[in-house]
């Protein structure tokens, strides 16, 4: 059996995703002997490491490769990756997360872009779970999670590792993730890989994973406070803008004419059933991430750590490459 890709996933505590999970592993199209699983546990406090090597077992009877591993020298989704980098048999790498529910033909579509030798990265798309809360309703009318944003950053495109694929080649050059990264991972892989080598990001739209929304107001405060810390240790690695912050006053007047004007106009089209609740709430939902995002920005500080990266030809974490000199090579 020849193995072609790679699939790696981070789970940490991930009882009640795995089934799911497990699931749709399963109903997969792309041919199963060309495929291997890498189910990394990342040091869970409750059965996960038990229920995946009994899905290994299970797996086995439909002809599907499913390998359990474990990461527990550092608590992080990135650590873990980097273990089912080195333990991986392909050569193509295609990351998802525990809590992300891939269509059946997701994973042929990530890999039918690599036919092009040029192409070292391909995004795929991430879209909503269905979702009973109005905070879920109002994250899929934002497409909060579309992959479409992240490619059209004015740095380098990237892709969130809920649904990358990467050519192991690519990493020979720019190096793993940083271990002891906790957020912003992903876009500072894709952008090393970008700048250390001449490979292409293709976006494979059709290639589609599902995760749910946040249903709660804490829950969504701290995704979007976790979106500030991500452009604050990306500021401080590359250099790039930091997200400019509203003034206060700013926020009171957008917030004082959506009570006047706004909140009255949408509740009366909602009434004639001309509009949603999801137009009733939004604008002091956006207010609310924004301001969620600018504090997670301001407050957040990149450990020292947080700078090193791990290589394939060892084990021992290195210092940050020169990105500066790489994306500016006539400096």
């Amino acid at each position: 059996m020849t193995i072609l890709v790679s699939v790696i996933i981070p789970i940490f505590n991930g009882i009640d995703d795995l089934p799911d999970l497990e699931k749709c592993l399963l109903q997969q199209t792309f041919p199963a002997d060309q495929v291997e699983y890498l189910l990394v546990d990342n040091n869970s406090q409750d059965d996960t490491l038990a229920r995946l090597q009994a899905f290994a077992d299970r797996a086995r009877t439909h002809g599907v490769t499913v390998r359990p591993l474990s990461e527990t020298a550092i608590q992080s989704s990135y650590a873990a990756r980097n273990r089912g980098i080195r333990a991986a048999q392909g050569h193509l790498l295609v990351f998802t997360d525990a809590d992300c529910r891939p269509e059946p033909r997701w994973l042929a579509g990530m890999i039918a872009p690599f036919d092009s030798e040029t192409v070292g990265l391909v995004v795929g798309e991430i879209k909503a779970l269905p979702g009973d809360t109005w905070l879920e309703q109002f994250a899929e009318q934002r497409e909060v999670l579309s992959q479409k944003f992240t490619i059209a950053h004015s740095f380098y495109p990237y892709g969130q590792t809920a649904n990358l694929a990467v050519r192991k080649t690519a990493l020979q050059k720019s190096g793993l993730f940083r271990p002891y990264l906790t957020t912003g991972g992903d876009a500072d892989l894709c952008w090393r890989i970008q700048m250390t080598g001449d490979w292409d990001l293709h976006f494979a739209e059709d290639a589609i994973i599902r995760h749910r929304h946040r249903s709660t107001l804490k829950d969504l405060g701290s995704q979007w406070r976790r979106y500030g810390r991500s452009n604050r240790y990306l500021h401080e690695l590359f250099d790039v803008p930091l997200r400019p912050e509203a003034p206060r006053f700013h926020v009171a007047n957008r917030l004082t004419r959506w009570v006047l004007k706004g909140l009255p106009v949408a509740a009366w089209r909602s009434l004639r059933g001309k509009a949603s609740v999801i137009e009733i709430v939004r604008p002091p939902l956006d207010l609310f991430c924004g301001r969620s995002r600018a504090q997670g920005q301001r407050d957040a500080q990149l450990p020292e750590a947080a700078r090193e990266i791990e290589w394939l030809t060892g084990s021992e974490p290195v210092h940050n490459v020169d990105v500066q000199s790489a994306a500016n090579p006539s400096s």
